[in-house]
Formats: structure tokens, C-alpha cells, sequence
């Protein structure tokens, strides 16, 4: 009862005290970490949280795939900005080389790590979370398309990164009898059902809502209600029939913003405040992890490789990546740089803390960890100069006809 009351109790004294905290710089990420790690951590817990618990996975499993579902219907809204924001581009080829370059950085700086472990590492930290420099998202002085470009890849790399993620997962754990074509088979097959559950669920949810909104058959509360009821159904309904539960939330949130969004405004915003609150959660988890994995210190091997997975492994392919592209050279430095990484990454680490072996789980988590709070600081530091620079030598970008949607609070955010 500790574990929840704990939580609860900082959930409801932050929300009478937000607004006076942010004044002071200090976030909601940054409050729950720290609780977190205050509270919940090492050998002397203040509370039982007990991370390995098959509950606690189960917990998180459906945490990601609300988030995915959010992220998707999010990144939809830029789409309509007529412009290349090098969405393409960052997906399709600086993703998966910086997977590539943080797979190899493991494998190198951590003699004996195998390359599915370091791959899983890799996968966890790559994806950006913006919660770093949501500020700087709504800054009119940052040019508009490197803060699309920044929008629409924190929307959708974690959608792409996830069936990877349990692949590599299942490499680790995969009994002697599973042959690499079967993991291959029958990974495919859960992310082909699963794009088929959710491309069906999502279009014909949002035909039925457009059809009964049309009727008066319901009102702005049922909405919103079906909307949050949307990623859990998607994620059901995929795992019922064999595939991958995460792929289906993602899926469903892309079909169903792009048909549903005229029918109402503000029918996800209930979908999207509960998403809001499992991120806290997540960040109160991140003080835990904390807590546990450096209570003994940190490696310089570990300092080292988030080093050089926010700058060489994130830069470089960003900066390549996007070169012909209608970026300017400060515009791809500012989008390869500015690859801050969140909940997304936390997520990701707590599910392969939960599933794999003592030592496997522990590098991983410790990777993730070193990664996030450095990304945190240096994101957080280095957003204002930025945004200041791009004042002083580029013409203001204003909203105007084509600018950026009303800008909607990012997971635990505000």
C-alpha cells in the first residue's frame, strides 16, 4: 500500500505546486526522478517496489504502448506543414545507422558483451524523447522545419524501434531450440498482424466516431473515453491474435488521427492526460533505477558510451543523413544535436530489466540511465544558447500560414 500511497501522495502536492516549482527550473522529470531515487532506492527503501515483479512488466508493457498510441496521433498534426521536415531521412537512414554506431560503441567498450545485448543497449538509448527542450518546440526563434523535424521523430522513431527492440529481446532469450529464421518468422508475422489490427482498428474507429457524432449519438465525454480506450484494445486485440501489441497502438494512433481528428476537437485529450500521468510514473521509476545501479558508483565505460551516443552515434547519421535536403548546415547540426532522450528510453530499459538475466538487465539499465541524465543536463543546458544563436544569425520564423500546430505538452512534461 506504500508503494501507491507514496506516489499518489507526491502526484497530488506537485500538481497544487507546478506552476511555483517551474518558476525555479524544476520539472516534473526532474521532481519524480528524484523522488524516486530518494524514496524508492537502494538497500534501505522507504517503500517495497519490487522491479522484477511479472505485474510490474505487465504494467509497463501497457505504459508503452498508450505512449506509442500518443506519439502517433501527436506527430500527425505536423504533417500539414506542406514542407520536408527530413522525416524520411531521420527514420529511414540516420535511425538505423546510429542503432548501428551504438551497437558498435557497445560491443567495443564492453569486452565480452555480445552483440544482441549490445544491440538491445543500443536500441534503448537512440530513440529521442523531446522532453529535454520542449521549450525550445515552441520557440519561434529555432527555425520552423528543425522543430517539425525534431516533433516528428520523437513521434515515430519509438513506433520503428519496438519490434526491433523485441527481437533483440528475444534473441536473449530465446531457447537453444529457437533458430535464428524462426525469431526472424515469427517476429514478422507478429508486426505484420499487428499492422493489420491496428490499420483496421484505427480506420474503423474512426469511421464509427465521425457516424456517431454525426447521430448525436454521443458527446465530447464519450469521445475522449473512447479514445483512451483505443490503445488498450489495440494492444488486446493484436496479442490475441499473435502480434505485437506495441506495433498495433502505433499503428492504430496513425489511422485513426488521420480520419478521426475533424470530428471533434479534443476528443484524444483524455487519452493524452492519462499518458501524461504514466509518464510520471515512469519518471518516478527512472529515481529507482537510479537509486539501484549507481548506488556503487559509475564506470567510466558507461559515462563514456552515453558520451558517445548523444554526439558522435546521434550527429553524424543526423547531420548525413540530412545533407541535400534543404537544411542548412547550423539547421542539421541544431536537429542532430538536439536529439534529447526521456521516457521513451526509460520505458524501453525497464521492459528489458524486467525480462532479462541479472547481469544483462544491470548493463542495460545502467547504459540507459547515464544516457538519460546526461541528455537531461546537456539538452536542457544547451536549448536557450541555441535558440539565441539561431536569433542572432537567421531571419525569426514566425507560426504564421503553415507553422507549427498548437503546441500539446509532451509526456510529463510540464
Amino acid at each position: 500500500m506504500t508503494a501507491v500511497l507514496v506516489p499518489l501522495s507526491l502526484l497530488f502536492v506537485w500538481s497544487l505546486m507546478s506552476d511555483r516549482m517551474s518558476r525555479w527550473s524544476v520539472t516534473a522529470p526532474i521532481a519524480f526522478a528524484v523522488a524516486g531515487a530518494a524514496l524508492a532506492g537502494g538497500d534501505r527503501s522507504s517503500i517495497g517496489f519490487d522491479l522484477d515483479a511479472h505485474t510490474f512488466q505487465k504494467c509497463v508493457e501497457v505504459v508503452l504502448a498508450v505512449m506509442l498510441f500518443t506519439d502517433a496521433t501527436e506527430a500527425r498534426g505536423y504533417e500539414r506543414l506542406g514542407r520536408s521536415v527530413g522525416e524520411g531521412r531521420l527514420l529511414g537512414l540516420a535511425l538505423p545507422a546510429s542503432v548501428l554506431l551504438g551497437t558498435l560503441a557497445g560491443v567495443v567498450l564492453f569486452p565480452g558483451t555480445s552483440w544482441w545485448l549490445s544491440a538491445v543497449a543500443a536500441l534503448v538509448v537512440m530513440p529521442a524523447d523531446l522532453a529535454p527542450v520542449l521549450n525550445l518546440l515552441r520557440d519561434e526563434r529555432v527555425p520552423l522545419r528543425v522543430r517539425a523535424a525534431l516533433n516528428v521523430e520523437g513521434g515515430f522513431n519509438d513506433g520503428l524501434v519496438s519490434p526491433f527492440f523485441v527481437f533483440c529481446v528475444a534473441n536473449l532469450l530465446s531457447a537453444d531450440g529457437d533458430t535464428f529464421t524462426d525469431l526472424v518468422l515469427n517476429t514478422a508475422r507478429g508486426a505484420a498482424y499487428a499492422v493489420l489490427v491496428g490499420a483496421v482498428l484505427g480506420f474503423l474507429a474512426s469511421w464509427l466516431v465521425r457516424r456517431s457524432r454525426g447521430a448525436g449519438w454521443t458527446g465530447s465525454t464519450g469521445l475522449r473515453t473512447a479514445g483512451l480506450a483505443l490503445p488498450f484494445l489495440a494492444c488486446a486485440a493484436s496479442s490475441a491474435v499473435g502480434g505485437n501489441g506495441f506495433v498495433a497502438a502505433f499503428v492504430t494512433g496513425l489511422c485513426y488521427a488521420r480520419t478521426a481528428r475533424p470530428a471533434v476537437d479534443g476528443h484524444l485529450r483524455l487519452v493524452h492526460d492519462v499518458s501524461h500521468l504514466m509518464a510520471l510514473a515512469v519518471w518516478f521509476t527512472f529515481g529507482i533505477l537510479i537509486a539501484d545501479e549507481f548506488a556503487d558508483g559509475v564506470s567510466l565505460a558507461v559515462v563514456v558510451y552515453a558520451v558517445l551516443v548523444l554526439t558522435v552515434a546521434r550527429f553524424v547519421p543526423v547531420v548525413a543523413a540530412l545533407a541535400g535536403g534543404g537544411f542548412s548546415g547550423a539547421e542539421r547540426a541544431a536537429v542532430g544535436w538536439l536529439g534529447s532522450r526521456g521516457v521513451t528510453s526509460i520505458v524501453f530499459a525497464v521492459l528489458a530489466y524486467t525480462q532479462l538475466s541479472d547481469g544483462e538487465a544491470a548493463f542495460v539499465a545502467k547504459v540507459a540511465c547515464a544516457t538519460v541524465l546526461l541528455s537531461v543536463v546537456a539538452h536542457g543546458v544547451t536549448a536557450e544558447p541555441i535558440a539565441r544563436w539561431f536569433a542572432r544569425r537567421a531571419p525569426r520564423e514566425t507560426g504564421g500560414e503553415g507553422g507549427l500546430p498548437p503546441a500539446t505538452p509532451l509526456r510529463g512534461t510540464d
